[in-house]
């Protein structure tokens, strides 16, 4: 008997194909680029992205136009509001100090007054309209800021 005689060569076919081991899983390098997982999520965003502006370019451009009118004409308003909020503001302090010099009232005086009479006003003591100066609506929109409000105006 020859070694010929006890080997036998198996022809390859898919009945002995040869698996190999499993690879471990490299290290993430900089230069290998997003996981799969990554490429998803950012594809997904930006999907959603692309069809909100999709939504805007669908509209007429005469509407769009017009949002965008809409939109700098009530920031607009209320950038002069705020100008025009401050500079009372300004005059009235300026008014309530030279009052106060006046009589004889010294400036911290003043302050602390101001606070009780804002504080007076946050805790609902105070709902006086000041002869018709004030009207109920500006009553309530402080009301429904008061939270806020007393942050602003929280004294010590």
């Amino acid at each position: 008997m020859t070694l010929s005689d006890q080997l036998q060569i198996v022809s390859a076919n898919a009945e002995a194909a040869f698996i190999p081991p499993p690879e471990t899983p490299k290290a993430k390098t900089e230069s290998a680029g997003p996981t799969l997982e990554e490429a998803i999520e950012r594809n997904h965003v930006l999907t959603e992205k692309l069809d909100a502006l999709n939504a805007v370019l669908a509209k007429p451009l005469g509407e769009i136009l017009a949002e965008r009118e809409k939109a700098d004409e009530a920031a607009l308003a209320w950038d002069r509001f705020g100008a025009m909020w401050m500079l009372s503001q300004r005059a009235m302090r300026r008014v309530a100090l030279d009052l106060a010099a006046q009589l004889g009232v010294s400036e911290e005086e003043v302050v602390a007054r101001a606070m009780t009479h804002a504080n007076a006003v946050l805790n609902g003591a105070d709902e006086v309209d000041l002869g018709g100066t004030i009207a109920p609506a500006q009553l309530q929109h402080i009301a429904r800021h008061r939270a806020f409000l007393r942050k602003q105006f929280r004294t010590g």
